[in-house]
C-alpha cells in the first residue's frame, strides 16, 4: 500500500514536470491575437500585419491583428496585462511602451510585473527634423538660431509620454535650449502642423516623416542612433553633432502577460526570428530604416530593464513623474 502512494506520487510530480514541454507541444492549439497598440494603418501596424500573416503560416494557427489605439498605447498594453497567461493574447509593443510607463503616462501597466518578454526584432533611429520655415539645415544652426530667439521653439510629438516625447526633452536636457512640448493625438496630427510650420522640431520615427524628408518639405537635421542610417548616409548622428551619449533608437518588439509558460515563449521567441529574417517582414523593416535584431526573451527583459531606467531619469528631469521607483 505504501509502495503504491509513493509510486503515485512519483508519477504526479513527473507528471507536473512534464506539463510545461506538453505544453509547447500542442501550443497553438487555436486562433493567436496579436494586439497593436496603434490605429491601423501606421507603420507600426504594417509590420504586425506583416509578422501575423508569417506567424499564422508558421504556426499553423490563425493569427489575428486587434488594434486597440489609444492613450499613446497604453490601452493595447493594459488589455493584453489583463488577458490570460496562456500564449493566446500578445502585444506588439514599440519603444513608447517604455516612455509612456517611464513617464507615468501608461495608466495602470508595469512593465516589468505585468509582462513576459519575447522577442526584439527590430531597432531604428529618430529623425531629427525641423520646419523649412525655421530656415535651419544643422544641429548647429538649430541651437545657434534658437538661443536668439527669447520665446524659443515648439516641438511635437505623438502625445506625452510618446518616444517622440522624452527624445525632445532629453535634447532639450543636453542643449539647454528654451523648447515647449506640444502633444497631438498621434504622429500624423504633428506631422500636418509642422509641415504648417506651427511647430518647428520633431523627434520622428522613420515611417511617420520618411516621405516628407524625400519630398524635401522638411529639413533633416540628424539622426538619434549611434550610427549613421543607411537611409541617410550623409546625415550626421546626434553624437557627431556634438550631444554625447545621444544615443536613442525606436524598436519594435512581441511581449505575453507575465507568467506566461517559459516553453511558450521559447517556441514564440525562435518562430518570431524565424519570421523576421526572411521576407516580407525583413525588407518592410528595411524599408523603416530599422536594424533586425536577434535575442533571447531574456535579453529583450534586460533591454527593457535598462530603457526603463534611462527614460525614467529623463522623466524626472522634465518634471514628468513623481519621486517613486
Amino acid at each position: 500500500m505504501h509502495c503504491f502512494i509513493r509510486h503515485s506520487g512519483w508519477v504526479g510530480l513527473l507528471a507536473l514536470l512534464m506539463l510545461p514541454a506538453l505544453h509547447a507541444q500542442s501550443y497553438p492549439s487555436r486562433a493567436i491575437t496579436l494586439v497593436v497598440p496603434f490605429a491601423p494603418g501606421g507603420g507600426t501596424d504594417s509590420i504586425a500585419r506583416d509578422m501575423a500573416k508569417s506567424l499564422s503560416e508558421k504556426l499553423g494557427q490563425p493569427v489575428v491583428v486587434d488594434n486597440k489605439g489609444g492613450g499613446g498605447g497604453a490601452l493595447g498594453a493594459n488589455a493584453v496585462a489583463k488577458s490570460a497567461a496562456d500564449g493566446y493574447t500578445l502585444l506588439f509593443a514599440t519603444s513608447t511602451f517604455v516612455t509612456n510607463a517611464a513617464s507615468e503616462a501608461s495608466g495602470n501597466y508595469q512593465i516589468e510585473k505585468d509582462f513576459a518578454p519575447i522577442a526584439m526584432i527590430g531597432r531604428g533611429p529618430l529623425l531629427v527634423v525641423t520646419s523649412k520655415s525655421l530656415g535651419v539645415k544643422t544641429m548647429a544652426q538649430l541651437k545657434t538660431t534658437v538661443a536668439t530667439m527669447p520665446q524659443g521653439v515648439d516641438f511635437c510629438s505623438a502625445g506625452n509620454g510618446s518616444i517622440n516625447h522624452l527624445s525632445g526633452e532629453l535634447f532639450r536636457q543636453h542643449s539647454g535650449l528654451n523648447l515647449t512640448h506640444i502633444p497631438y493625438k498621434g504622429s500624423g496630427p504633428a506631422t500636418i502642423d509642422l509641415l504648417a510650420g506651427r511647430v518647428q522640431l520633431f523627434f520622428a520615427t522613420v515611417p511617420t516623416i520618411l516621405p516628407y524628408v524625400r519630398d524635401q518639405r522638411v529639413e533633416l537635421l540628424a539622426v538619434t542612433s549611434a550610427k549613421r542610417s543607411p537611409l541617410f548616409p550623409n546625415t550626421p548622428t546626434m553624437v557627431e553633432s556634438g550631444y554625447k551619449d545621444f544615443d536613442i533608437s525606436t524598436w519594435w518588439g512581441v511581449l505575453a502577460p507575465a507568467k506566461t509558460p517559459k516553453a511558450v515563449l521559447d517556441k514564440l521567441n525562435q518562430t518570431i526570428h524565424e519570421v523576421a529574417a526572411h521576407e516580407p517582414v525583413r525588407t518592410r523593416l528595411m524599408h523603416e530604416g530599422a536594424e533586425a535584431i536577434s535575442g533571447s526573451p531574456e535579453e529583450f527583459g534586460r533591454t527593457l530593464s535598462h530603457e526603463l531606467v534611462q527614460w525614467r531619469a529623463v522623466a524626472k528631469a522634465a518634471g514628468l513623474r513623481t519621486d517613486k521607483p
